[in-house]
């Protein structure tokens, strides 16, 4: 399945899922006198707008570079990653202060539900366990942060739909106080999903290098490359859901200019087609000499100090 195809599912799939999923919930919310179940509803169609963020996310982050822009727009997509964090950071806190007031509050005023809305919760458990597998299989075909934050916004339904669930199973078995309980359980559950999708987020937007393994990875296979002696400095920084690479590369110091070029610019390519989230590798090329026999400036200021 092609990129664009998939862009376009995904939010399709679940837009009909939720407002489909939402409108069963509320109906067996209202008519089985469950407003857990209304809130479960409630929480779907919030899901709506988060999955229109993702898509606007990812569709604006696939833009081509232009004249401002030369190096894309792939941070566009941290930026609805972002949002959704908040938004699901936000799912969280509402979950957990319903179950605080109820807890606190409105314990003497819970309603014992009939069976339509513990049906209608297994219901929505499977649908959104279902979608969460589907969208988080092609997030990560597309390495896409957006759609990955919105596979949890369905995973975090699912939560709360788990909640709805305990909450009216026990409450029928004479023990309502376990529904704000199961509240704030999955209230913590999904304040955890937004704090790592924010701080990845954030990470992507900060040009934050990649993991130790990458770049050990990355330098054994640009020293594999026919003519380089070795990798003399290697930067990595990661853009939405990209990386740049900085690199400096020690050939023979006899050849020509044309062929250390020409070593470069094949090392260039040999990444970027084997790395496919390497968007571009910037390569500096030094002599083959010992490392000691010709001084950083840093260094030679330091010498000269001394």
């Amino acid at each position: 399945m092609k990129e664009d195809t998939i862009v376009n599912r995904l939010p399709l799939v679940g837009i009909v899922g939720n407002v489909a999923l939402a409108a069963f919930k509320l109906l067996a919310g209202i008519v089985g006198r469950s407003g857990a179940m209304v809130s479960d509803a409630v929480h779907s169609l919030s899901d709506v707008f988060a999955t229109f963020i993702a898509w606007i996310g990812v569709r604006l982050s696939r833009r081509k570079e232009d004249a401002e822009h030369p190096y894309g727009h792939e941070r566009l997509e941290c930026v609805a990653a972002l949002i959704l964090g908040l938004i699901l950071a936000g799912t969280g806190l509402g979950i957990g202060w319903s179950g605080v007031r109820k807890l606190f509050w409105d314990c003497g005023s819970i309603e014992v539900p009939t069976l339509l809305p513990l049906i209608a919760a297994v219901v929505s458990i499977a649908v959104k366990e279902g979608m969460f597998h589907y969208t988080m299989h092609y997030a990560k075909k597309l390495n896409s942060a957006a759609f990955k934050a919105d596979a949890w916004h369905h995973r975090s339904d699912a939560f709360s739909s788990v909640g709805s669930f305990l909450g009216i199973g026990l409450a029928k078995l004479g023990v309502p106080i376990m529904d704000p309980i199961a509240s704030l359980a999955i209230c913590v559950l999904i304040l955890k999903v937004a704090y790592d999708i924010l701080r990845d987020a954030l990470n992507k937007m900060l040009d934050t290098s990649c993991s130790g393994a990458f770049e050990n990875q990355l330098q054994e296979f640009v020293e594999a490359q026919s003519g380089v002696g070795r990798v003399d400095l290697l930067r990595t920084r990661q853009f939405g859901n990209k990386i740049y690479v900085d690199l400096e590369i020690a050939v023979k110091a006899d050849i020509s200019l044309l062929d250390a070029h020409g070593i470069a610019e094949q090392a260039q390519n040999a990444v970027e087609g084997a790395f496919p989230n390497v968007k571009h590798v910037m390569i500096h090329v030094n002599p083959l000499v010992e490392q000691t026999a010709f001084p950083t400036s840093m260094e030679s200021h330091i010498a000269e100090q001394r």
